[in-house]
């Protein structure tokens, strides 16, 4: 039974990554015809109502006050200081250099789930965060190099902050996932990240002219809502129930992978043996870490 959950949990773990690495040229895409903060509005208020209208169809949940308010924090750092964060990044740096950033995840979650699980830095993780991030970054620099611009810099730190962000979430907030379900704790979630950014960008949205709008433009931001939010948190909040926080995380290195095959599927990309050894890589990196002892693990053994 136990391995059953851990290959569903890496099975959701992989889903989620893989419609997050489609959100780098999806959303840099939509980008062209809508700023940073409608889109962004449009992915929380979007996701929103659809896990609202999904947990119409779901056993209802009593949420106490004070959970409530853990998942209120929740929000801001999975999803207003997370994604909010990385798509305004997105906007001043180019998908290369997101998605170089990206592959920061692994390494900021093993340090917050050492502070803050008091989970053992093991040589196994040490060594796995490593073979997948040389995996990562080999892929990142054999594909095309970046324009970001005099922005590039802001946008790096701004897609840095938004790892940092998640991290903290992945780690601090792990107990949450165990008391409720996905669907409960992100219709909650996304409404208070709505709440957050609908204030300061009402304007964005009142302004756009949707007769010049492009159809391509509306099922980009399409996916956004319902690929790269509503599916894919439903996906990693459930990983994140059945997996540690770092085995998690290192699911961040298919991100690149994922963008680097979209990008030959659109024949603006090309795959050579350097794609192929750096897949691997990741993978090799990926496994390594899951054979990494847990804290219980470690309890046990010392029993």
């Amino acid at each position: 039974m136990g391995n059953d959950k851990n290959v569903k949990g890496h099975l959701l773990a992989l889903t989620a990554n893989v419609m997050w690495g489609l959100m780098a040229p999806i959303g840099k895409s939509a980008l062209q015809e809508f700023s940073a903060m409608s889109l962004t509005t449009f992915r929380m208020v979007g996701a929103a109502i659809a896990f609202w209208l999904l947990s119409l169809f779901c056993k209802h949940e009593q949420v106490s006050r004070r959970d409530m308010l853990r998942i209120a924090y929740a929000s801001l750092f999975a999803l207003v200081f997370n994604q909010g964060v990385f798509i305004f990044g997105l906007s001043l740096t180019s998908p290369i250099d997101a998605s170089i950033v990206t592959t920061t995840l692994p390494i900021i979650t093993m340090i917050v789930a050492a502070l803050y699980l008091k989970e053992p830095i093991t040589n196994k993780k040490i060594l796995g965060i490593v073979v997948g991030a040389i995996g990562a970054l080999t892929l990142i620099l054999s594909s095309q190099t970046s324009g970001a611009g005099s922005d590039g810099l802001w946008g790096d730190l701004l897609c840095l902050a938004a790892q940092l962000s998640f991290s903290i979430y992945l780690t601090v907030f792990k107990g949450l996932t165990q008391q409720y379900s996905a669907v409960t704790i992100n219709k909650w979630m996304f409404v208070f990240a709505s709440t957050c950014y609908l204030p300061f960008t009402y304007h964005d949205i009142a302004v756009i002219d949707w007769s010049t709008i492009s159809t391509p433009a509306i099922w980009q931001v399409l996916y956004v809502v319902l690929g790269g939010s509503f599916v894919a948190y439903i996906c990693i909040m459930t990983a994140q129930r059945l997996l540690r926080p770092t085995v998690v995380s290192m699911y961040n290195y298919m991100q690149p992978i994922i963008s680097s095959i979209a990008a030959v599927i659109m024949g603006v990309g090309t795959f050579g043996w350097q794609k192929g050894i750096a897949i691997a890589l990741v993978f090799i990196g990926v496994w390594i870490v899951t054979q990494s002892k847990a804290k219980a693990d470690m309890e046990k053994a010392k029993k």
